[in-house]
């Protein structure tokens, strides 16, 4: 038991290893650059580009292939993104549309929209979104999930590869230090405050949401056994949505059910934390009545 808990602990120990990496490599990078980025996102890009890249090692340590991983052949794959992707909008889009219902969020009437400007926006955040699940899926329901499940058995892998993928999301500072005042010790410093995030109660709303949504996409991957394409065709959508909300509405802070929304995005919080976990709930109450009827 002692030893589950202790291999569950492993990806926190690498980030922490990856971020103090990128502390160096940031600082370098800083001073390369002539102060031209901020210090803190040069740390934050180094990690997460240190993540990215250490992807393959750690498929070679642990044995691992890519079908290992959930990953199908080019046609299937492309096949099974685009319904995944039709499932990721059909779970979130009715929240963005109560959202606007209950007035939480109005249109953003300061932004003057054209059909040209429409369809740009549309396919630079759906790239971006399909950038933004192909470096994370991959990582979160391919390695962990294939690393956990056979050590730690299918529940516990679904919440641990879940957790992390929340918390990744809060590891990150706003301080903007002085160019002439930057030394090598700011790098920890920001460094420690970034993780010092993690503790700020004003984000448990939305990490309930995102916990929910690293569940809903780990449940894909263990208990339906779809592929990778499955859920970075729904990661995907899930993040073209959310970048088009922030787009073409903005949060109504006069509102009294502002509450249902998190001040980390305006968009994901209790309410999308609440409607998965009802999804979640439907798809288990279903399991269970087809497990008894057979």
């Amino acid at each position: 038991m002692l030893k589950k808990i202790a291999i569950t602990f492993i990806p926190f120990a690498m980030l922490l290893l990856y971020s103090f990496i990128a502390c160096f490599i940031g600082y370098g990078l800083f001073l390369l650059l002539d102060g031209a980025i901020e210090l803190r996102r040069l740390i934050s890009r180094t990690t997460q580009v240190v993540l990215i890249l250490s992807i393959y090692p750690v498929m070679r340590w642990l044995n691992n292939s890519a079908a290992d991983l959930g990953f199908v052949t080019f046609k299937p794959f492309i096949k099974q993104l685009v319904s995944g992707a039709a499932l990721g909008i059909v779970t979130l889009l009715p929240v963005l549309l109560l959202s606007y219902a209950l007035d939480i969020t109005v249109f953003d009437e300061t932004v003057n929209w054209h059909l040209g400007k429409v369809l740009t926006s549309l396919l630079v955040t759906f790239l971006l979104a399909v950038l933004i699940s192909l470096l994370e899926e991959p990582m979160f329901r391919g390695i962990l999930i294939t690393a956990y499940l056979k050590r730690i058995g299918v529940a516990a892998t679904i919440f641990v590869s879940s957790f992390y993928y929340a918390i990744l999301h809060f590891i990150k500072t706003k301080t903007v230090i002085p160019i002439e005042s930057v030394s090598i010790t700011d790098s920890f410093a920001l460094m420690a405050e970034a993780f010092q995030n993690l503790l700020n109660a004003e984000h448990l709303g939305a990490f309930w949401a995102l916990l929910m949504v690293g569940i809903f996409l780990a449940i894909m991957r263990t208990r339906l056994q779809l592929s990778l394409a499955w859920c970075i065709g729904c990661h995907t959508a899930w993040v073209w949505q959310i970048k088009m909300a922030h787009k073409i509405t903005e949060v109504n802070y006069s509102s009294d059910l502002l509450y249902l929304i998190s001040p980390y995005d305006g968009v994901i919080g209790p309410m999308v934390a609440m409607w998965l976990s009802l999804v979640i709930c439907v798809y288990f109450g279903y399991e269970r009545f087809s497990s008894r009827k057979a």
